[in-house]
């Protein structure tokens, strides 16, 4: 019986953490976006999809390793179907085996980050692990709507702390209470997701101009990131001083998957904010 998906579009993805980062929340946002589950299930419930075990329902904690499946052809639906086999391993230090069980496996990580707890002790494990399996990675700084959040401090940590070269790909339109989107640096749109139907849906529309500077800024690191991953971006970069959308994404992808760069993210999973752009 031929695949209904080809081999080259499936992937293997893992969501690690420490503790309390949101790991698990992420994970049943991903499942609500790609509709696999119709219904959000929330940890502090003990309702989440992932929390499969009676005492990851009690103590709200992820104890074992889970894995599902989704499909996502793209927030717009802008590429062939995927189907990424979902790996929800544990944040919390008794369980560090399961993680490093599971990242045998994986074609890549997704390293979630509190907004403003930032790397913590588990974090630093969980990377040192993905470092010597070789397992490329991107980060979402997660919970950008908790007290004392502050995503470049976060992007900061990541760089000294685990000695990785952090890109981030968006901004946080306010923090804390003010949280209200991000900023696309690929696309330089801001992006804010709807409440009423539980961020399932978004809009776009130009950068807020107090954040400008900001985005200029950091946009102007990631094309240089992004020139960097060959010759041909790099010309095209230092003769036009810019590169397209796709021209973009080429070059931060192949540098990504090559663990040279980690491509960095922002949001808030119990908002409903941000996690489609992460897939």
């Amino acid at each position: 019986m031929p695949r209904k998906t080809p081999l080259d579009l499936y992937r293997n993805i893992g969501i690690c953490a420490h503790v309390d980062a949101g790991k698990t929340t992420t994970t049943e946002r991903i499942l609500f976006y790609t509709g696999i589950s119709h219904k959000l299930g929330e940890v502090h419930d003990g309702a989440a999809v992932m929390d499969w075990m009676e005492q990851e329902q009690e103590r709200g904690i992820t104890i074992t390793s889970a894995a599902t499946t989704c499909f996502w052809k793209g927030t717009s639906k802008q590429y062939p179907e995927h189907r990424i086999n979902i790996i929800d391993t544990p944040g919390h230090v008794d369980f560090t085996i399961e993680v490093e069980r599971s990242l045998r496996v994986l074609d890549g990580a997704v390293v979630v980050f509190c907004g403003s707890s930032g790397v913590e002790p588990q974090s630093e494990t969980v990377w040192r692990q993905a470092n010597r399996y070789e397992v490329p990675r991107i980060a979402f700084v997660n919970k950008m709507d908790r007290a004392g959040a502050d995503f470049l401090k976060v992007v900061d940590q990541i760089k000294t702390r685990l000695g990785a070269n952090p890109i981030p790909v968006q901004l946080p339109i306010g923090s804390e209470d003010d949280f209200k989107g991000v900023i696309d640096l690929i696309r330089k749109k801001a992006i804010y997701w709807k409440e009423e139907d539980l961020g399932t849906t978004f809009t776009t529309n130009e950068i807020p101009e107090k954040l400008l500077p900001l985005a200029n800024e950091w946009r102007e690191r990631m094309l240089e990131s992004a020139a960097e991953a060959n010759e041909t971006l790099m010309d095209k970069y230092l003769e036009e001083g810019d590169l397209s959308e796709e021209e973009i994404i080429e070059g931060l992808h192949l540098r990504n998957i090559n663990s040279e760069i980690v491509v960095t993210l922002c949001g808030s999973a119990f908002k409903n904010k941000g996690v489609q752009t992460v897939l």
